[in-house]
């Protein structure tokens, strides 16, 4: 045959979703810088209904070449390994760069030529006046349930390449549950929060940090949702499972991020716990 693949490399077919989602990121992109001028709030959302219907036909089709296509070999799927690392390494940059507001601003709160920020914080860390969480209430029972939740999604893994269909799909409902009750804990500990985002420095960079890592595990957990459905769907073997395999590395990511969050703004940063 004329066009008969004789190599290991996935040639992707024509597709439309790059450019309808660049087109879908602009309008978002717009209606959200005129909503912030004072616009409608209303303005972004079809931009963002485009973005994630090409969020989710996108990877729709990469589904369909590894699963019905059979696109995936062993050379794409390294390269897909490749890129989830890449991926990876850019989320732990970015990471970094709220680590560093955050430190910066704690090791150098009495700094001589930060004027505005001594007079703001009273030269101290945290704050004169902060209210900080205890540690050792909501953020430990969160970090418990994270860590609990890389160990099912280890024994997961661990059933999907002996076999054991049960043990993956109990195991990934498990994680999705862990993963929803963490996010639950989350947004009622910034209920009850004694400071607020725009009110100092330490609400910026504490909400920033954390709250950010609050987004990527709602996006882990919708990550692993959709491997659970795919799993009791019959996808997945103990050869050929990539789409789970970047789920649990990015769970894995997930739970070390928040490791160092609990370790370096919950305990290092604490102050006055406020009362609960």
């Amino acid at each position: 045959m004329a066009h008969a693949q004789n190599h290991d490399y996935h040639l992707v077919d024509p597709s439309p979703w790059p450019f309808v989602g660049a087109v879908s990121a602009f309008l978002m992109a717009v209606g959200t810088i005129t909503y912030l001028h004072g616009g409608s709030a209303l303005l972004p959302i079809p931009g963002l209904l485009g973005v994630l219907y090409t969020m989710f036909m996108w990877w729709r089709d990469v589904v369909r070449e590894a699963e019905v296509q059979g696109h995936h070999t062993k050379v794409v799927q390294i390269h897909l390994r490749y890129g989830m690392i890449m991926f990876i390494a850019s989320e732990v940059m970015f990471f970094v760069a709220w680590f560093w507001a955050y430190f910066d601003a704690a090791l150098y709160a009495d700094e001589a030529i930060q004027v505005l920020r001594t007079e703001h914080t009273g030269g101290v860390w945290p704050p004169e006046g902060i209210a900080t969480f205890d540690p050792w209430h909501l953020p430990l029972i969160n970090t418990l349930i994270l860590l609990t939740s890389g160990t099912t999604v280890t024994w997961a893994h661990h059933a999907l390449l002996h076999g054991d269909r049960n043990g993956l799909k109990w195991g990934l409902i498990l994680t999705v549950a862990l993963g929803a009750l963490f996010t639950c804990v989350q947004v009622y500990e910034y209920a009850h929060a004694a400071f607020g985002f725009s009110d100092n420095i330490y609400g910026a960079t504490f909400f920033m940090a954390t709250g950010f890592h609050g987004f990527h595990v709602l996006i882990g957990t919708i990550f692993l949702l959709v491997c659970l459905v795919r799993a009791l769907k019959g996808h997945f073997t103990p050869t050929h499972h990539f789409g789970f395999e970047a789920a649990a590395w990015y769970w894995h990511f997930v739970d070390v991020v928040w490791l160092f969050l609990f370790i370096c703004i919950y305990v290092w940063g604490a102050g006055t716990p406020a009362a609960h």
